[in-house]
């Protein structure tokens, strides 16, 4: 004769320790999205420009990064985005055009400049996608260019022309922007206010 009390309950046992393990995860697999999340969608939204794209994407990438594992590295969660953003761009990063090859003479970093951040994020949009990846995995994100390298599967050396193509674009993108606006602002000549309302007060006390 069956035992059905001990049958039922090391069934309940099995499904109370089914239960356990299913949240483990569950909650694993939360940590593993929190700790990604702002890295993978801020990568998104400047490769795209677009918050709704980069939503899309910043989805798809943790459906394909928790089908390859139950609870994904980083590595694997880059992995998973760089194959939705080829799916998107052109990531084979082109020869950097001879007028910007390194050893020109042209200063490549943007340490030197005071940046408003909404200029950085016009001067981004207008690289070359793979260069803007670059540019972005790098100088934002802070990506060494061995790591950069093996996430993109590109030799180190064409990182580094990438990079240099990039940074040269962003600062004659960002002189362009800011020379727009001195022609469209000319700046007024100290003193010329101050003279002007004197002139005013003057002119009020004559009469």
């Amino acid at each position: 004769m069956f035992n059905l009390e001990g049958l039922i309950q090391d069934n309940s046992i099995r499904v109370v320790t089914s239960r356990q393990l299913r949240q483990e995860c569950v909650d694993a697999q939360r940590d593993v999205y929190d700790s990604h999340r702002h890295r993978v969608f801020a990568l998104a939204f400047y490769m795209t420009g677009n918050e709704i794209e980069a939503e899309e994407i910043l989805t798809l990438t943790f459906v394909k990064a928790f089908r390859e594992a139950e609870r994904p590295h980083g590595g694997q969660v880059d992995s998973a985005l760089v194959s939705e953003l080829r799916q998107r761009f052109s990531l084979d990063a082109s020869e950097p055009s001879p007028e910007i090859q390194p050893g020109a003479g042209t200063k490549a970093g943007l340490e030197d400049r005071n940046v408003r951040r909404t200029e950085l994020e016009e001067a981004i949009q207008t690289l070359p996608a793979s260069e803007r990846l670059l540019f972005l995995l790098r100088d934002v994100e802070g990506y060494e260019p061995a790591a950069i390298s093996e996430l993109l599967q590109m030799p180190e050396a064409k990182v580094q022309r990438g990079l240099f193509s990039a940074r040269i674009r962003l600062r004659r993108a960002l002189a362009g922007a800011h020379n727009a606006k001195v022609h469209e602002f000319p700046a007024t000549p100290v003193g010329t206010e101050q003279k002007a309302a004197a002139q005013d007060a003057a002119e009020q006390d004559a009469a």
